[in-house]
């Protein structure tokens, strides 16, 4: 006889239950209503856009007053275990575990799991973001144009339960997953910093006088990408992958989402890549020969085409320059060629380049180990994810 059962959402163990969300928490809630006004210093309010996953994007978020975050606190604020979850709009669906004991921040438009405990928040994060999780709320989304999750429907979630100890298990093991993910990303946070405050320090800051100003293809080779035609375009891996622009861009590299199998314009190895069409001046890397759509374009270092580190941080060196050109255009945007080649740029003497570049060139290659690693891990991450949160795969209990 099998031990699991067919139920609604899926097939799950025959031991596993489901509960309503207002069981499994203590409360569920919402942010505020209201929309205090937005203030050069205070608090800041964390919306539903703000919801990104394993973090909150404070740098886009508004700074509210004092007497606003206290006003809004007296009916809804955030705890430490709490899972918030974003109720409309884009992210429609995302959640975010606030770890934390000290909170710095109201909310709005959001919804609160008061869940009080670390194990019960993290269950509930990854069954959120599990197969079954999701169809669920697809199921409890209204609207066509603009999607929302009522609070109402939040408090009637079914969450799927297994025991304490399996929980606790299946938890572990995810949460380990993400935790080195997590300090990878920190890390190589950290070395691109310390990269980019020595080249700052080196080319801006501790200038030659004598080195000479020049434009920007005095020094660096660059090439304009050029779309394939659309019926080359696939998600198959067939062909070479295709970097369109800010949508295929990650931490340092771009991730491959689409390829052609015919090619116009390509990138090398190394190169550095930046966004030339709404939002312009989105920077990174290419890890493999590539095609570059008109949404890109490639730059190397002239007299040697090894230089990468110094070339991706002279470009993004330039970016206040680069980034102005958000303004041009009459819908969106957009930098060309001969814009390029207006840029003006100091050329320092060569030996000051080679020894940025030996100091930073190890950087950058722990950076790239750490990124292969990173994606590795998410890749076992989001495959067990599936299985584990449905029983498919169990851990076993020591």
């Amino acid at each position: 006889m099998s031990n699991r059962i067919e139920t609604e959402y899926g097939e799950i163990p025959a031991n596993w239950k489901f509960i309503r969300a207002s069981e499994y928490c203590s409360k569920v809630t919402d942010g505020t209503h209201d929309s205090p006004k937005q203030q050069l210093v205070g608090r800041h309010l964390i919306t539903s856009k703000h919801i990104k996953g394993r973090e909150i994007d404070f740098e886009n978020a508004y700074l509210i007053s004092e007497v606003d975050f206290e006003k809004i606190n007296k009916r809804s604020y955030v705890e430490q275990w709490d899972v918030i979850i974003s109720m409309i709009g884009e992210y429609c669906g995302f959640t975010y575990i606030e770890r934390n004991y000290k909170i710095n921040y109201a909310v709005k438009n959001v919804g609160l799991f008061k869940t009080g405990s670390e194990l019960k928040a993290v269950w509930l994060h990854y069954f959120l973001n599990s197969p079954i999780g999701k169809y669920i709320l697809d199921m409890n989304k209204s609207g066509s144009s603009q999607p929302y999750i009522s609070l109402g429907s939040l408090r009637e979630l079914p969450i799927l339960l297994p025991s304490y100890l399996e929980q606790k298990a299946i938890a572990s093991v995810l949460s380990s997953l993400d935790d080195k993910i997590d300090l990878l990303h920190r890390q190589n946070a950290t070395l691109e910093k310390m990269a980019e405050t020595l080249f700052r320090q080196w080319f801006i800051e501790e200038a030659k006088e004598d080195w000479e100003m020049r434009k920007i293809g005095d020094e660096f080779d660059f090439m304009m990408g050029a779309s394939p035609p659309g019926e080359s375009y696939n998600e198959d891996r067939n062909g070479v992958p295709m970097y369109q622009g800010n949508a295929d861009f990650g931490f340092r590299f771009p991730t491959n989402r689409v390829f052609t199998t015919d090619p116009k314009r390509f990138a090398m190895k190394y190169d550095t890549l930046i966004s030339v069409r709404a939002p312009v001046g989105e920077q990174n890397m290419a890890n493999e020969k590539c095609c570059i759509g008109r949404g890109v374009a490639a730059f190397r270092y002239k007299n040697d085409n090894s230089f990468y580190s110094y070339t991706f941080y002279k470009m993004k060196s330039l970016m206040d320059e680069i980034k102005q050109f958000n303004e041009t255009g009459t819908v969106f945007g957009s930098i060309s060629k001969s814009d390029f080649e207006t840029i003006d740029i100091s050329i320092p003497d060569k030996n000051s380049i080679v020894h940025f570049q030996s100091i930073v060139k190890p950087l950058d290659e722990k950076i790239m180990i750490n990124q292969t690693q990173i994606r590795t891990l998410t890749t076992l991450r989001d495959t067990l994810l599936p299985k584990l949160m449905s029983g498919e795969v169990t851990v076993i209990l020591s």
